[in-house]
């Protein structure tokens, strides 16, 4: 029998810790041809997801996917997502989660819907003890009714564009 991975276990549970604790939990997707998205909001073959409470409807996180309906722009959209493809789970407000590792093989795979390259894996890494720590990921895509994104940690205006930095 085939071991199951622990990627899904951790993903729920820091999502339960999210919830648990009052912080708003985002997951940073790495889209292929599996990956249901709006195509629009995807940039460098990434979307990160507000998968609160708040934002979904009908959240599933199963062992495979992760599924659920939000709402892009005032439009409801089914979000279909392979857990395979959830680059980091972290808490918006405070950016403290975990990072997994990135398949080489699979971001080749991976079709160029904006225009680049992809992530890097350099921009993931482990800390001593494996796990990751996210400083803070601004959202590609709200899937709340407004369009404002919340301003930098700097007081600048978002770009929008996500960023993910590790803080060892």
């Amino acid at each position: 029998m085939q071991e199951i991975s622990t990627k899904p276990y951790l993903l729920r549970a820091l999502y339960e810790w999210c919830t648990d604790n009052g912080f708003t939990p985002h997951i940073a997707v790495r889209v292929d041809n599996g990956t249901r998205v709006p195509r629009q909001f995807v940039r460098n073959d990434e979307i990160v997801l507000n998968i609160s409470f708040e934002a979904t409807s009908q959240l599933q996180m199963g062992n495979e996917w992760i599924e659920f309906s939000a709402r892009f722009s005032g439009k409801s959209h089914k979000i279909e997502v392979q857990v395979a493809n959830v680059l980091a789970i972290y808490a918006r407000e405070n950016g403290q989660g975990m990072a997994f590792p990135v398949d080489p093989a699979a971001i080749g795979a991976a079709p160029d819907v904006s225009g680049s390259d992809g992530p890097r894996s350099s921009e993931l890494g482990p800390d001593e003890s494996g796990a990751e720590r996210i400083e803070r990921r601004e959202p590609v895509a709200s899937t709340r009714d407004d369009d404002e994104l919340p301003p930098d940690d700097d007081g600048s205006k978002s770009t929008g564009r996500a960023h993910l930095k590790v803080v060892k």
